[in-house]
């Protein structure tokens, strides 16, 4: 009884947990820098934010080549504001939105860091939408020609410009423009980069800047992207999850097509081509721990639930039984021949998650396990119009960022999270398909600027201890230690994931969980270093 009941309520998470079916072309760490954005407020923020758009160049930087043709033509720069805790003398804090759409950033002009900055400090709060995402398109397409404009640095003269320029409503008789007033701008994850490289580069316009999970080492091959997974995960799920990809890689470094297939079988995924695309898919759960949050309106549990699933002794799944044969065979075969009382149950109830999950739902509109599942689909690359949304990031990610969040990169004496036919060749085949780029990405134009070691005054860095992008930012292991002061904050946020300093809650809202002791910490920090650098300005 006790075991149905169990059984019953993971099966009842699974179903909870189940969202609308992304192929792995959207799961993959690549399209996957920024968290997921959930709203919830009192009052839907579109309704009380207008949008309101500034012209700009479409190409600031007519002496470089590289963006031949140039152009002279303008296009729309999308923005929000909030006026409400402005009075004379305060500042513009713009959040800038990175690679989403701004309207995705609402909910901070309500609560949140910047809602709290702008009370705090009488200033005006802005979300600041970047080039080719939302609405904010300087051309017609997003060809790969027509992308020669996105650039970090062309984002970031338009951030500039916007801060020299805008004009908000109803203050009009106010000149609110930099160097006017103190412009503050704040990121989080590549906008946390952006955020800090405004300041840098930018360094009469930007007063100060507040980077949060901020990737400031663009890396090319960015395995690490796992190790704070590994390092903060439960034990036991990090564990299980390394020895079923270390049966794949088994079979795969022995040229074992029949054991391949047999695993491809399992998961009812035989008619996947591509072992690489079948290992893509068995990583993809673990690119939802960097949603986790401290709200819990905004935390997504799906990490939680693929743990309570590979962990459980008990078979979850009653239609996965009659594969226990198959499934006891392949982890003999792959070297667990001595956990295969432990793994067996284990590996069905991952059968069972990936088919509730992922596979039935695709298979079961009539797509093939390609269709859904393979990155190789040359077709499927091919179109450029605007609603090809997805092509802005990778096109950043393949010229200057990079991130290809790889298995083969881990040291040969560690068993990756993920399989280790997950390579560079691998990972950027968007790179070749969508845009014929065979070169790997420029991260010396990012990393020049300082990388791990970018420090700038009024320069503030935050980062949360278990964020997979942490091995990015300048609290990495690597990364030189730092003191932390007025100046120069440097705050290292103690469990916590990505940005998760930018989420906040209303004074009067009931939620089951209060903002963390460290969140607060950090918020109230922040709110206190802000404080003290405008007293420089005054």
């Amino acid at each position: 009884m006790e075991f149905k009941l169990v059984a019953f309520l993971l099966l009842l998470l699974q179903l909870t947990a189940a969202r609308t079916l992304r192929s792995t072309k959207a799961i993959r760490n690549k399209a996957q820098l920024q968290p997921a954005v959930f709203q919830q407020a009192d009052v839907d923020p579109s309704a009380l934010y207008p949008a309101y758009n500034l012209s700009v160049p479409i190409d600031h930087f007519h002496n470089e080549s590289k963006y031949e043709p140039h152009s002279t033509g303008t296009f729309n720069l999308r923005y929000w504001f909030d006026a409400s805790h402005y009075k004379a003398g305060g500042p513009v804090i713009i959040i800038a939105a990175g690679e989403t759409d701004g309207s995705d950033r609402l909910p901070y002009l309500q609560k949140g860091i910047l809602a709290q900055l702008a009370q705090a400090t009488n200033g005006i709060g802005v979300v600041l939408e970047h080039r080719y995402y939302g609405q904010s398109f300087p051309t017609p397409d997003l060809s790969t020609e027509n992308l020669r404009f996105l650039t970090t640095e062309q984002a970031l003269a338009d951030t500039a410009f916007f801060a020299q320029n805008v004009v908000f409503e109803g203050l009009e008789d106010h000149n609110l423009t930099a160097p006017n007033v103190p412009h503050i701008i704040y990121g989080g994850s590549y906008a946390g980069a952006f955020a800090a490289l405004s300041r840098v580069i930018y360094p009469e316009i930007f007063f100060g800047a507040i980077s949060s999970s901020g990737v400031t080492k663009a890396i090319y091959d960015y395995w690490e992207y796992f190790e704070p997974i590994r390092q903060f995960g439960p034990r036991d799920c990090i564990a299980t999850t390394q020895k079923f990809v270390h049966i794949l890689d088994n079979f795969i470094g022995q040229n074992d097509s029949s054991h391949v297939e047999k695993y491809k079988d399992l998961f009812a995924l035989g008619n996947l081509t591509y072992a690489n695309d079948f290992a893509n898919l068995l990583s993809s759960p673990l690119g939802t721990w960097q949603n986790r949050n401290w709200d819990p309106a905004l935390d997504d549990p799906t990490f939680s639930y693929y743990c309570g699933n590979i962990t459980s002794n008990s078979l979850i799944y009653s239609k996965t039984e009659k594969e226990k044969s198959s499934a006891l065979e392949l982890i003999s075969a792959g070297g667990y021949k001595n956990e295969s009382s432990d793994l067996t149950n284990r590996l069905l109830n991952f059968v069972g998650y990936l088919n509730l999950t992922q596979v039935g739902p695709c298979l079961s509109g009539g797509s093939s396990a390609d269709a859904c599942f393979s990155e190789h689909i040359v077709d499927s690359y091919t179109k450029d119009d605007l609603n090809q949304t997805w092509r802005s990031w990778d096109y950043q990610w393949c010229t200057q960022w990079g991130f290809a969040t790889t298995g083969s990169g881990v040291p040969r004496n560690q068993l990756p999270l993920i399989s280790r036919s997950i390579d560079l060749p691998y990972y950027t085949i968007p790179c070749r398909y969508a845009f014929n780029i065979t070169t790997p990405p420029d991260t010396e134009s990012i990393n020049k600027y300082g990388g791990w070691d970018i420090s700038h005054p009024r320069l503030a860095i935050i980062d949360g201890q278990a964020d997979p992008w942490r091995p990015a930012t300048p609290h990495a292991d690597q990364a030189p230690k730092r003191p932390n002061t007025v100046e120069k904050p440097f705050i290292l946020i103690e469990g916590a994931v990505h940005h998760w300093d930018e989420n906040g809650l209303f004074p009067n809202e009931t939620t089951p969980t209060l903002p963390p002791k460290p969140i607060a910490d950090t918020q109230k920090a922040e709110l206190k270093f802000v404080k003290e650098w405008l007293k420089e300005w005054e």
